[in-house]
């Protein structure tokens, strides 16, 4: 049996948007939507609007190999990203995460839409889809909740200051997965 080749980084096409892979040309654009301060307030990296802090978000999503650009097809703008990281073929586990949109595109059609297209996508290749989110950040754990996310368990991870944070891990596996 061949070896299934795994793409971290396809193009997936919705009604709203258009997730395709970030590139290193897509830093203006990114920063500008991400630099509104209350997009950060329950992140554990409040201060992620802030141009250095940015930059390196930005670098790891370019060496992760699984980040988008996030386009509202209306405009054509980049108004987010998010990634796919930590694939573990053995378990068939991919980790669904990093995600930002800007602000106007809150509280529901855009953030599911773009889980929907990411999960449909995840799951032609593993069983289980997690997703890490810091202990305080309520609007994602309550976004997670909306399109079907059960908690999972605690878990600590170290914070950029190397600093264990608390962190809540929400899961969606194949068998329950409602959107697709």
């Amino acid at each position: 049996m061949e070896k299934e080749i795994i793409d971290l980084q396809p193009t997936l096409m919705g009604d709203l948007i258009e997730l395709r892979p970030l590139g290193p040309e897509d830093f203006d654009a990114l920063f500008s939507a991400a630099s509104d301060p209350l997009i950060w307030e329950q992140h554990p990296e409040s201060d992620r609007y802030q141009q250095d802090v940015f930059q390196k978000y930005f670098d790891g999503a370019l060496e992760s190999r699984g980040a988008f650009a996030i386009i509202e097809r209306k405009s054509g703008r980049i108004i987010g990203s998010s990634r796919y990281c930590n694939l573990d073929l053995r378990n068939r586990e991919v980790e669904v995460g990093w995600t930002f949109l800007e602000r106007e595109f809150w509280g529901g059609i855009y953030n599911q839409e773009l889980k929907r297209l990411m999960l449909d996508h995840a799951f032609r290749f593993v069983d289980r889809v997690v997703f890490v989110v810091g202990e305080k950040n309520l609007r994602s754990q309550k976004a997670l909740e909306k399109i079907g996310a059960r908690f999972l368990k605690k878990a600590q991870s170290p914070a950029r200051d190397g600093i264990m944070a608390p962190n809540l891990v929400f899961v969606i596996t194949r068998e329950f997965y409602s959107f697709g």
